[in-house]
């Protein structure tokens, strides 16, 4: 590993690989065969697997979970609907409360996704160790939840700087 002129070589090249990984990721995922599965972007898709995981939320829940800004949320969640996707109800325990949930529509398309993305990734990985695809799950798990960290910690409020 070269020097970066930064600091530490090892942080540097976690840096550029997890660029690459996304770019190579995106591409792989645009590169699906015609068929293979219906396009969904990939907010739409993270969105459409948290309601499946999780059931109906509300914006604030599915903004929680994915660390995006509610308004974020709000807006992916009008696209989807606008799309047919996913729907807007009163949550029955609190008439206040609007739940989002996938349509059967929404559930069928991130369902094709998802599988057309294991798909993939069963094959890239069939030659690896089931150790090696654990430590790799377990590390990428551990990466995200560190960098869901990071960023509500810059987004918490600070507290005023001292004259």
């Amino acid at each position: 590993m070269a020097e970066h002129p930064t600091g530490d070589p090892t942080i540097a090249t976690v840096e550029t690989e997890v660029a690459l990984l996304m770019r190579r990721g995106e591409a792989t995922h645009r590169a699906a065969p015609a068929g293979l599965h219906p396009a969904l972007d990939r907010a739409a898709y993270l969105l459409l697997r948290r309601l499946a995981q999780a059931g109906p939320q509300n914006i604030n829940a599915l903004a929680d979970a994915l660390s995006l800004d509610g308004s974020t949320v709000t807006r992916q969640v009008a696209a989807l609907v606008r799309d047919g996707l996913a729907t807007r109800h009163r949550d029955p325990s609190d008439g206040r409360s609007i739940l989002v949930a996938p349509t059967p529509a929404g559930h069928s398309r991130m369902e094709a996704v998802r599988t057309a993305r294991h798909d993939v990734y069963a094959t890239v990985l069939a030659d690896w160790s089931d150790e090696d695809r654990a430590a790799l799950a377990n590390l990428l798990g551990r990466l995200n939840h560190d960098l869901d960290g990071f960023a509500r910690h810059q987004s918490a409020p600070r507290p005023p700087a001292k004259p």
